[in-house]
């Protein structure tokens, strides 16, 4: 598969370069209650961990954005970080079109499992999980996981713990 395929005509999805470092960080600032990261944290997302993540290019603008990994103690299962959609590309589906997108790498053809973590108010993210857990067919599990006390010295919401799976790649089709 072509890493910068197109999608309507002028969406175009890919691997993040380190040269969208910063405007990845900056399209993360503009979508609060998003949790920003340093400039430098996106920068190394961009370059080291480019091939599980996805910058999403509207006219040439970045307007999208999935961090992950695969988790090292569980190489089935890919960690999905962050999700960003500016204002201007909200409608799309495109959070979960980006997600189909990096599904659907050779990176991730081991990936059984999709775990991520959501504070309870945050529903358009757990909408978007819930949407995907329906398309791959397969289930969606909630649990504890960072709590306000115990690890964010409350200051933080408490983190969720989401999961679905298992599910085959193979399932998986990307949208034009």
């Amino acid at each position: 598969m072509d890493k910068s395929d197109n999608l309507n005509g002028q969406l175009k999805l890919r691997c993040p370069t380190a040269e969208d470092g910063y405007p990845v960080h900056q399209l993360i600032a503009a979508c609060p209650p998003l949790d920003t990261n340093s400039a430098y944290c996106n920068l190394l997302q961009c370059s080291h961990f480019s091939e599980t993540c996805v910058v999403a290019e509207l006219d040439n603008e970045i307007v999208g954005w999935v961090s992950g990994y695969i988790e090292p103690k569980q190489p089935d299962t890919l960690f999905v970080w962050q999700m960003a959609v500016s204002e201007k590309a909200r409608g799309r589906s495109l959070a979960r079109k980006m997600l189909q997108h990096l599904l659907v790498r050779e990176v991730c053809s081991g990936i059984q499992f999709i775990d991520t973590t959501i504070t309870s108010d945050n529903a358009a993210s757990r909408g978007v999980f819930k949407r995907l857990a329906d398309r791959l067919a397969c289930e969606l599990n909630e649990s504890e996981f960072f709590t306000r006390e115990k690890h964010f010295g409350g200051q933080h919401d408490d983190e969720h713990l989401i999961r679905l799976g298992p599910f085959k790649i193979a399932s998986i089709k990307e949208e034009e």
